[in-house]
């Protein structure tokens, strides 16, 4: 089947465009004005947004091992109804995937179920022990990187090892910082709300501080350094100046430290991930990090738990929520529409930087595969977690009022997700 989306503003990876776009055999075609295709299926996009498939640098799909949280299934038709056409998932499952053979176990299932590009992380040690190195060298062709995400890697000789060996490998570290010494039980940040409620506060340190010891790392092995969900203006501050000074560093934070402070933090599991929702001072260094390019890439950390897991309170519930659904429209309605952030810098954290930095994801150029999505950035609406494809429930956005909804999206010239069709 043909396709030629007409009358719609696109972005081209560089600037949004006035165009039309046509698909041929899951191909782009064309890229012009008034295009014509004989036997071609149209959709009338006026007035509407077509951009490249977003990446997600940092998701949990579960599977194998915690299937009833999620499984590739449901977590890539989140994905795909999010507008998102790749995403890379993070490595703690069961079996943990620290061998080939391990790897192998997810690889089949992504082969059999996903709807939309999945690139795995293997993990940078056994287990995510911290104690031995991975099988780094047999599992490099099939991942995106290498990553403990969820646990920070104490040892900085175990660090330094993993980092020389992916250099060999020429494939990314992709860290999760925390210091284990420096987290005293906590479970939301140490600031106000903490202090009010009598909750176990978990301090900025334990975040930054394992941050400045692997920006030294990297230094002195050279290796290709990602910073995983960054929450803090001393992360901020310590990357800026790691990425003047030379190192081969990039970064991520996710919607929600964008656009929440702790003193909108509610009694709910739904508000309990790691790293947690932090100050407002941090929001803004935030901000000011993805406005001057400091912060390279949006991710969700989609991390999705059964309604049991999250249903008890900040300090029983487990760490996670989701977000794969919901991160455009809350970054968009938040940040773009209020003038703080252009919609050519949201968009380019969603597909130029995570293509660039990990190789991977969505270009809309003629030649390239169609993974593309639609949005109509004025549509109002309000999120509700039961409408959700992912299994998890738990979102901090819950009844938040939002613009920009996912009309479309395809995936190698299929459609895996359509609004009409889900809401028929």
């Amino acid at each position: 089947m043909d396709y030629l989306f007409k009358g719609s503003t696109v972005y081209t990876g560089q600037k949004l465009i006035k165009a039309d776009i046509l698909i041929k055999g899951g191909i782009v075609s064309d890229i012009g004005n008034d295009i014509q295709c004989d036997g071609a299926f149209i959709f009338d996009f006026t007035g509407k947004y077509i951009f490249p498939g977003f990446t997600d640098v940092h998701v949990h799909l579960r599977e194998p091992g915690f299937s009833y949280k999620e499984t590739v299934k449901t977590g890539t038709a989140a994905a795909a109804a999010g507008g998102y056409t790749t995403v890379l998932t993070m490595p703690n499952l069961k079996p943990c995937p620290d061998t080939l053979e391990k790897l192998k176990v997810q690889l089949d299932i992504i082969e059999r179920d996903a709807e939309v590009n999945v690139i795995p992380f293997g993990t940078i040690t056994r287990d995510e022990s911290g104690a031995e190195l991975s099988d780094m060298e047999d599992m490099a062709p099939f991942v995106a990187g290498f990553s403990d995400d969820g646990r920070g890697v104490q040892s900085g000789e175990m660090m330094k090892a993993a980092m020389e060996k992916a250099k060999t490998l020429e494939k990314i570290i992709s860290a999760h910082c925390e210091v284990n010494e420096l987290l005293f039980g906590g479970y939301i940040h140490d600031g106000e709300y903490a202090k009010a409620q009598r909750h176990r506060g978990i301090c900025s340190e334990s975040e930054w501080k394992m941050i400045e010891r692997d920006i030294a790392l990297a230094k002195e092995t050279g290796c290709a350094y990602h910073v995983c969900h960054i929450s803090t203006k001393e992360s901020v501050d310590l990357i800026r100046r790691a990425k003047a000074g030379g190192v081969d560093i990039s970064c991520e934070t996710a919607p929600h430290y964008l656009t929440m402070n702790d003193s909108m933090l509610m009694e709910d599991g739904r508000f309990k991930m790691n790293p947690p929702i932090r100050s407002e001072a941090d929001r803004q260094a935030l901000v000011e990090g993805v406005l001057d390019g400091t912060i390279d890439c949006l991710a969700t950390d989609h991390a999705p738990h059964s309604k049991e897991e999250k249903g008890k309170g900040l300090e029983k519930s487990l760490m996670g929520v989701v977000g794969l659904e919901t991160a455009f429209a809350v970054t968009y309605t938040e940040l773009v529409r209020p003038g703080i952030i252009p919609l050519e810098k949201l968009l380019k954290l969603l597909t130029v930087n995570p293509e660039r930095r990990f190789g991977v994801g969505a270009k809309l150029q003629i030649g390239e595969s169609a993974d593309l999505t639609v949005f109509d950035l004025e549509e109002e609406y309000v999120i509700e977690s039961k409408s959700f494809r992912s299994m998890g429930k738990a979102t901090p956005f819950e009844g938040k009022r939002v613009f920009g909804k996912c009309l479309l999206t395809m995936c190698g010239g299929k459609t895996v997700f359509k609004w009409e069709e889900e809401n028929a």
